[in-house]
């Protein structure tokens, strides 16, 4: 669905400053989050912390020429835009929603409450996707901002809409629901969520139940319908409801429930029809919310036998929850998310489930959204911990930490250990890793206070020894391929694997600097650390996987696709996201027998792409499987004929013209003729020359240094290092190093087969080569000190060498250095 910008400007009663009218397809809020500049109108929204006129600049750089805002002067500075003048931006973002919304006459259903709106959306979604294209909510879109941005994606393919409402206070839902307005309403519960924005608990379910003034049916529990029936009888008495409960009067009765293992059976009667549902989950919220789901699907009149099969399918919704390794053997639970009584208890039954070990800790914020007073509301807190055995809480904020220091005594009784704090920066500036071992925490906090600050203080990892990368050297190498490059031929600089062990942060801002075209990384974690870093290049994800999904959308990756169930997988995301022509590479598999289409597929895979608006194909491309060997060169070159035969199909089929690549490093030096649109600079960046070709002047980019720990005087016939499988067959002299294994120092360099430079000489490895240490020859060397600095590899002693003696290759040593090894940046 498109808009002129001059409609906007009408159906929402607005004036203008046209000046070239654009067709409007994206509404865009987030500066970093552009995908289609040329079709999209930004709204310039004011927040309590943030102005979005101020990226209004930014953007039109970016290539935004199309504004809506509420200050008319930036109109005058940009004289080429296109700018909508109104008193309130979010005002007139949900006109124009409300306009979209009318265009669509497919049932829609509304869903609020106090808790499980996600939850009960994302598990119609799984049950009903088959019957229904769907559109839905992205994620918790449940806001003044996220149900605009929900419903600007409904188009006429869709046969049906479910969109969550979520209220703080008085007022909201009106807006809301002229925006939905839905034509089946479902009420998950009232509980005490979000209760601080209303006078009494009637309020709070008048201002929810408005939502559905425009429905046929409201489903829900009968303790919440039955108890605002006089309210919603002066709506209309052309609402039906549907209700279920434990009792005769209920329209879906619940005779009984069954809990065996990790499941759970719910035997139902509706109407004459007695039948059971299985469902994956035991906790009560779950079971809950599946009945309220299969309220939906019997008044959709689908078949009990359809319902109980779909339910026993359903799977969990990843929302807020996230488990991680952490520090010292700790487990971290991410729920920085929200704070309130009811999900701390969906939050603490997690707990249970994952920690295997005795000690738990949780971090707690202030709880923002209750009525209950504070005194009572910790109490509750408390006895909460308790039930679910905690050994120590951190209360951080004003609130919460008051109530601490009365409850210390009660804690104490408890047996919890209690710490508060008075804010997010104070626990931190108070933060010592040293605290916590082999436990499960849980930190949980309302989004104000940011923990996710917190989250990333227990996944910090240690340094120790250091790589040196010296950065006018990448600048070298990426000059000498250019070099053999026409002009027009774009790079994709590979910093996967840490940018080849060397830093992928660092290394991707100096490339940037200096003009390279795409950036290619192996998976999303390394992508989005390039955008926390400030890396606003291209960047391409090789091995993207179903759950960096999230991440790559958030941080605008382009994922690679090389395989019709990410395809599927992908275009579900993107549609449930409500995102249209994201950014994808197409990989081809032409001989390398490891990832991508086969041209046998081509066809196939043409139509699917035809069938979405998900995606928009930035490159197809392949890999070489042997450019650096002139023996192979007959089967590369038929790797390029088969690349270019499915281009030709896919061009066809989509209508547009995209990138080609598959020359590598090798390839660049090589075969000439396969520079395509563009080429992948990887190893070939980091100094070394994978075709052996001596047609570059590559430098040296990394060197690996550690220090002398120890000098021993060792008598003949003593033995080094773990299972003596070194015997010095003279007195000698053994310097002990920092480094191992563990740092990625290969366990083969052992007993003499590695060499390390000690004062400008190479010495053997002496004995095994331990998990932080090695120990070395250094007899008849002069003046070697303890502390003194070692060379592993680099100028003299190049990993090319280290490689040979381990029998493997360069790309291996490189990538195997370990994260605690410190890396060190540094220009000449």
């Amino acid at each position: 669905m498109s808009y002129s910008t001059s409609h906007i400007a009408a159906v929402t009663g607005n004036d203008a400053a046209i000046r070239n009218d654009s067709i409007i397809e994206h509404i865009l809020l987030d500066s970093r989050r552009i995908i289609d500049p040329v079709t999209s109108l930004f709204f310039a929204l004011k927040g309590p912390r943030r102005d979005g006129h101020q990226f209004i600049v930014e953007l039109y750089k970016k290539g935004v020429k199309n504004f809506v805002v509420s200050d008319e002067s930036y109109a005058d500075t940009f004289a080429d835009a296109n700018f909508i003048f109104c008193d309130d931006t979010l005002e007139t973002l949900q006109q124009l929603v409300v306009h979209h919304r009318a265009r669509f006459n497919y049932p829609v259903i509304g869903i609020t409450g106090s808790n499980g709106k996600t939850i009960v959306k994302e598990w119609l979604y799984q049950l009903l996707h088959e019957n229904f294209n769907i559109i839905r909510s992205p994620k918790s879109y449940n806001s003044q901002i996220g149900v605009p941005l929900s419903v600007w994606q409904m188009n006429e393919q869709h046969t049906l809409g479910i969109f969550e409402a979520g209220i703080s206070e008085s007022g909201e839902m009106f807006r809301l629901q002229k925006m939905i307005k839905p034509t089946i309403g479902v009420l998950t519960n009232i509980g005490e969520a979000h209760s601080e924005g209303f006078n009494d608990a009637e309020h709070k379910f008048r201002e929810k139940i408005s939502l559905f003034k425009s429905c046929k049916v409201i489903i829900g529990r009968e303790i919440d319908l039955e108890a605002g029936r006089e309210v919603i009888e002066m709506m209309g008495d052309q609402i039906k409801l549907v209700t279920w409960g434990y009792t005769e009067t209920s329209n879906v009765i619940i005779k009984g429930t069954d809990k065996i293992g990790n499941a759970t059976f719910i035997h139902l009667l509706s109407g004459n029809r007695n039948f059971t549902i299985e469902i994956p989950f035991t906790d009560e919220a779950s079971v809950e919310n599946a009945i309220t789901c299969c309220c939906v699907l019997l008044h959709l009149e689908m078949d009990t036998e359809m319902i109980a099969a779909g339910m026993k399918n359903i799977h969990p919704v990843n929302m807020r929850l996230e488990l991680k390794k952490g520090i010292n053997h700790c487990t971290i639970i991410n729920d920085s998310y929200s704070a309130d009584l009811s999900s701390l208890e969906i939050a603490l039954n997690f707990l249970d489930q994952q920690s295997s070990n005795e000690r738990k800790t949780v971090i707690l914020s202030d709880f923002l959204q209750s009525s209950l007073p504070d005194e009572e509301l910790y109490e509750q807190v408390m006895e909460s911990l308790e039930k679910h055995r905690v050994t120590r809480l951190i209360g951080i904020g004003e609130r919460i930490s008051t109530q601490l220091m009365h409850l210390t005594a009660a804690a104490a009784e408890k047996k919890i250990n209690v710490e508060f704090y008075s804010s997010t920066k104070d626990y931190i500036n108070h933060f010592r890793s040293s605290h916590f071992k082999e436990e499960t925490i849980l930190v949980k906090g309302a989004r104000s206070f940011a923990f996710e600050k917190i989250v990333q203080l227990f996944e910090q990892k240690a340094h120790q020894t250091v790589l040196e990368i010296n950065l006018n050297a990448i600048v070298h190498n990426l000059r000498q391929y250019q070099k053999l490059l026409k002009p027009s031929t774009k790079v994709m600089a590979m910093v996967k694997a840490f940018a080849y062990g060397s830093g992928g942060a660092e290394i991707a801002g100096i490339l940037q600097f200096h003009k390279v075209d795409y950036l290619g990384v192996a998976y999303a974690d390394e992508g989005v650390e390039l955008r926390k870093a400030g890396i606003t290049l291209p960047i391409m994800v090789m091995n993207p996987e179903e759950n960096a999904f999230e991440a790559i959308a958030e941080y605008n990756l382009e994922p690679e696709i090389y395989s019709f169930e990410l395809l599927h997988s992908f275009d579900r995301f993107l549609q449930q996201e409500g995102l249209l022509h994201y950014p994808v590479h197409i990989e081809i598999e032409t001989g390398m027998n490891r990832l991508g289409f086969s041209n046998a597929q081509i066809e196939k895979l043409g139509d699917e792409l035809q069938k979405t608006s998900s995606f928009k194909i930035q490159s197809i491309f392949s890999h070489l499987a042997a450019s650096e060997d002139p023996a192979q060169d007959e089967f590369t070159f038929m790797q390029w004929e088969k690349l270019s035969i499915a281009v030709v199909s896919l061009e066809k089929k989509i209508g547009y013209t995209v990138l080609k690549h598959i020359a590598n490093s090798a390839a660049i030096v090589r075969h000439p003729a396969l520079e395509l649109d563009m080429v992948r600079l990887g190893i070939g960046l980091y100094g070394v020359d994978s075709a052996d070709t001596n047609k570059l002047n590559l430098q040296t980019v990394t060197t690996l240094r550690s220090t002398i720990a120890q000098i021993k005087h060792l008598k003949a016939g003593d033995s080094v290092s773990y299972n003596r499988k070194t015997i010095v067959n003279k007195d000698s002299v053994i310097a002990t190093i920092r480094i191992g294994y563990a740092d990625g120092y290969p366990r083969r360099l052992g007993n003499g087969i590695g060499k390390i430079g000690v004062k400008d000489c190479w010495v053997p490895v002496a004995g095994t080569v331990c998990m932080d240490m090695i120990m070395v020859d250094i007899t008849g060397i002069d003046d070697v000190q303890e502390g003194d600095d070692v060379v592993i590899f680099g100028g003299s002693l190049p990993v090319q060498k280290i490689a040979e003696w381990a029998g493997t290759i360069p790309y291996e040593i490189m990538t195997g250095i370990s994260q605690r090894v410190k890396r060190v940046y540094y220009e000449e």
